[in-house]
C-alpha cells in the first residue's frame, strides 16, 4: 500500500511539472531582466547626440530603471518608470527622470551646482525578437518645466536592445 501511495505520489508530481514545462513553452519570452540600448533620435533636441546608449532593468510586477551614458552631462538622476505586455512579444515602457540645469553664475560659486530644471518623459514601444535576446523601439519624447508645463522640447527616436547576461 506504501508503495502505491509513492508511485502515486510520483505520477501526480510529474504530471504538475509536466504541465508547468508546457504553459512556459506557450508563453512568450518576458521583459523582465538588464537589457542595453542604442538610441537614435530623428527628431528633436537630442537627434544630434550619435552614441545615446540605454541601461533598463524590467522588474518582475511591472515597474522598471533606467540610465543612461549621459547621466553626467548635465548630471541628472537614472530615470524609474512602469512597463507593460500589450501583446505577444509586445510592451510599452513610460519612464521619467530628472533635469538639472547650472544654478546662476553667483550662487554656482557658492556651491549651489546643478538645480532642479524639470523632468524628462519617455515613452517607449518595444518589440522583442522571437528568441526573447534583443528588441527594436520606438520612442517618444517630451520635456516639462518645474511647474509641470509641457515645454518644446520633444523628439521620436528608434531603439534596438540587447538581453544582458552571462
Amino acid at each position: 500500500m506504501r508503495a502505491i501511495r509513492v508511485v502515486a505520489s510520483l505520477f501526480v508530481a510529474a504530471l504538475a511539472l509536466a504541465g508547468c514545462k508546457a504553459e512556459t513553452a506557450d508563453r512568450s519570452p518576458s521583459l523582465v531582466g538588464a537589457w542595453r540600448s542604442q538610441l537614435q533620435f530623428t527628431t528633436g533636441p537630442f537627434k544630434d547626440v550619435k552614441d545615446l546608449e540605454l541601461m533598463y532593468v524590467f522588474h518582475d510586477g511591472g515597474t522598471m530603471t533606467e540610465s543612461s551614458n549621459y547621466d553626467g552631462a548635465p548630471p541628472v538622476p537614472p530615470g524609474y518608470g512602469v512597463w507593460r505586455e500589450t501583446g505577444p512579444l509586445q510592451f510599452e515602457t513610460k519612464y521619467e527622470y530628472f533635469t538639472t540645469a547650472p544654478a546662476a553664475p553667483e550662487r554656482f560659486t557658492l556651491g549651489d551646482g546643478w538645480m532642479p530644471s524639470g523632468r524628462g518623459l519617455f515613452v517607449e514601444r518595444i518589440t522583442m525578437a522571437a528568441d526573447g535576446k534583443s528588441f527594436t523601439s520606438k520612442i517618444t519624447f517630451e520635456m516639462f518645466n518645474t511647474k509641470g508645463e509641457k515645454l518644446p522640447a520633444t523628439g521620436e527616436a528608434t531603439g534596438h536592445g540587447l538581453r544582458m547576461g552571462f
